[in-house]
């Protein structure tokens, strides 16, 4: 039975009217909205948030502004039209900001809207590209983070920065691109160049003159924050262009506001997963995330800590926690810091007292993708198995929703039901997942089923409904919504489940994840609900690699689904963007060949696959270039197995257009029907 604050929060989450009972389509894309980038005004009495859309007549996704107020009964679309990004509240609470590419311009620039609607105002007309900007508290000036800027005045003059459209009458030929970084290759960044390094700029809202803080060539600059006096600006810095000995740090500088300002460095840490910097309402503390040395590059679970400004003094609040934390936040009296943790299936908020270091949690049962708080309120993003990610406000441990934008499509659904498994791998490990079952599901019948892989390896299978272009979630509901079982199996190397679990597969890839893969189908057959003679695998990413991992080492898959994903990971050295992790932990190939090859099995013992796979990958990908899945389909188009290649024209790892999305669901359905066989 489920504990009372369980119950009540799913049944929050779950949508509030009887489903009609159809499948989910591929057409369904269509109507799907992503919610994401939430803020909290400064007293708390609203929200401001995107809501993507997928737009079939332009073919684009599409992000849209929309704000809605603290009690939930009102909400309204701002922006129409072009996409935003990085919504801010100005500091008195008034104003929306945003950065926008309009027509008129040729690079992204800051947009002012008035919270209640109107026309945006140009706050910004500089030539570099803006990545993203902080407020400072009497809103009188914005940090930006910028990079690629070119100045009137000539080179190294600060000035006021030169208008964009200029741009378009000074376009120059395309020019080699000068690559002296370690790490030179980043998904949707492209190739790192020094042009490419961001840097600082202090914009004066009223007069739009911009001044550089940070300029030197060698470090790239971001994640800027005001103290809560608005004189000093904490940052994160480091050093492209240095050597191996350099990768995998953060070092945290402070630099004042004043004219002629020297940046100071106050730290260097780890670099973690997801960096994020928060001054203390007092002005003596900033909140940080600390990461792990570089040969744990790959299986990083965050911790927070705060460092004393004035003394450099580091204290790590949640170093006895072993879970990874994100989205560190202050709350406004300053006491303690509220944030997510990541454990076994789940991402509840949680908070840690500064004065005594107690951790509490504020709420459980839930998947809270992103949280924000201020004026003593607590907005989350947050999702379910049966709710995709919407905003609710977070009181006594309890979500009250705030937005309902994919309420009417999934009440049309016949969602699949989710359910936590546990069972023991080949060499006793305990090992948890989650096993989807068709709306329809008969004790005693066994279906087809799809063992489909969460990526990573860092990260886990939640209970969580995630419409992003990759989200594992959504496809299992995909193939369960058409009559199949589907696993998810949260394999050693996955995060939830502390430090040792995600280190056991140390530079011993494609071993201990297959056991404890195949032990996840062994036990849907045990207990009478997976077909053993029809099962099929797939995922993206580190899912697609495992795929191919598995395929290479099992027999009895009658179809397979590779994602971007590879076989033969010597071919990513230097290929793909994780030179950091692969130097650290697998050493360099000249130095270990016999370990390159050994975590290159699918590829080098291709003979060994008789599993009809389809490979699909974005031509733009560096995470894991299409090259890894063009080099598995020729290996098994060579030796006679059935195969295809799909190839994304334009797309990154996480496709975004969206009737590639669309095609892609189709090709997964299809692909699965032609070797399962018809679904029930």
């Amino acid at each position: 039975m489920l504990p009372p604050l369980v119950a009540a929060l799913l049944v929050t989450l779950a949508p509030l009217t009887a489903q009609a009972g159809r499948a989910l389509t591929a057409e369904d894309w269509y109507r799907f909205q992503a919610v994401s980038d939430l803020e909290i005004a400064p007293d708390g009495a609203a929200v401001a948030y995107l809501v993507t859309s997928y737009d079939k007549a332009s073919d684009e996704s599409r992000a849209a502004l929309w704000s809605a107020d603290w009690s939930g009964q009102h909400s309204e679309q701002l922006t129409h039209g072009e996409s935003v990004s990085e919504p801010r509240f100005s500091p008195d609470g008034r104003s929306l900001s945003f950065l926008s590419a309009r027509p008129s311009e040729a690079t992204t620039q800051l947009w002012l809207l008035d919270r209640h609607g109107g026309e945006p105002r140009q706050l910004t007309h500089v030539s570099g590209e803006i990545a993203a900007y902080a407020w400072s508290p009497d809103g009188a000036h914005i940090v930006l983070v910028m990079h690629g800027v070119k100045e009137e005045h000539g080179e190294g003059t600060p000035g006021k920065l030169g208008k964009a459209g200029k741009l378009r009458k000074r376009e120059a030929a395309a020019t080699p691109l000068v690559i002296d970084a370690f790490q030179f290759k980043e998904d949707e960044e492209g190739y790192l160049t020094a042009a490419s390094r961001t840097h600082l700029y202090l914009l004066d809202v009223r007069s739009g003159t911009v001044e550089a803080l940070t300029s030197d060539p060698e470090r790239a600059d971001s994640l800027p924050a005001f103290s809560a006096d608005g004189r000093q600006i904490a940052y994160i810095s480091h050093k492209p262009g240095g050597g191996a000995e350099d990768a995998g740090i953060d070092e945290i500088y402070v630099v004042s506001t004043a004219a002629g300002s020297k940046p100071r460095r106050l730290l260097k840490t780890w670099a973690p997963n997801h960096q994020h910097l928060a001054w203390s309402p007092d002005g003596r503390l900033i909140a940080f995330l600390i990461g792990d040395e570089p040969k744990f590059n790959a299986y990083i679970l965050d911790d927070l800590a705060v460092v004393e400004v004035a003394s450099g003094h580091v204290r790590d609040l949640t170093d006895k926690l072993d879970r990874a934390v994100v989205l560190p936040r202050f709350t406004s009296d300053g006491r303690a810091i509220q944030f997510a943790v990541e454990d076994d299936g789940f991402r509840y908020p949680a908070q840690v007292v500064l004065a005594t270091g107690a951790i509490t949690h504020l709420g459980e049962s839930m998947v809270v993708s992103e949280l924000e708080t201020s004026a003593g309120h607590t907005a989350v993003l947050a999702t379910s198995d049966a709710s995709a990610v919407e905003v609710y406000a977070l009181e006594a441990g309890k979500l009250r929703p705030l937005s309902a934008h994919n309420r009417a499509l999934l009440d049309e659904i016949a969602l699949g039901t989710v359910e936590d498994i546990a069972f023991t791998s080949r060499d006793g490990t305990a090992i948890h997942g989650r096993i989807v079952k068709p709306a329809d599901f008969v004790q005693g019948h066994r279906y087809p089923t799809i063992l489909w892989i969460h990526g990573g390896p860092n990260g886990q299978d939640q209970h969580e409904l995630i419409l992003e272009g990759r989200g594992p979630s959504l496809v299992r509901q995909l193939f369960a919504t058409h009559g199949y079982v589907v696993l998810g199996v949260n394999y050693r190397g996955s995060s939830g489940r502390g430090k040792s679990f995600a280190r056991s597969i140390f530079a011993d890839w494609g071993h201990k994840e297959v056991e404890d893969l195949l032990a996840g189908v062994d036990y849907a057959t045990a207990k009478g609900i997976a077909d053993p003679a029809r099962v099929a695998i797939g995922g993206w990413s580190y899912g697609g690699i495992l795929t191919d991992y598995v395929i290479a080492s099992d027999g009895r898959f009658r179809a397979a689904i590779s994602g971007a994903g590879s076989g033969n990971q010597l071919t990513m050295y230097g290929t793909d963007e994780y030179i950091v992790q692969y130097t650290a932990e697998l050493g360099p190939p000249w130095r270990n060949p016999a370990l390159w090859t050994q975590v290159s099995y699918p590829f080098f013992h291709a003979d060994r696959i008789r599993t009809p796979t389809l490979f699909l990958g974005g031509t733009k990908d560096f995470n894991v270039p299409i090259g890894g899945g063009e080099q598995m389909y020729q290996a098994l188009r060579t030796l006679g197995i059935p195969t295809q290649l799909i190839v994304y024209p334009g797309e990154y790892h996480t496709l975004t257009r969206p009737s590639f999305l669309v095609d892609r669901s189709r090709r997964y359905l299809a692909w699965m029907e032609q070797y399962l066989g018809p679904s029930p």
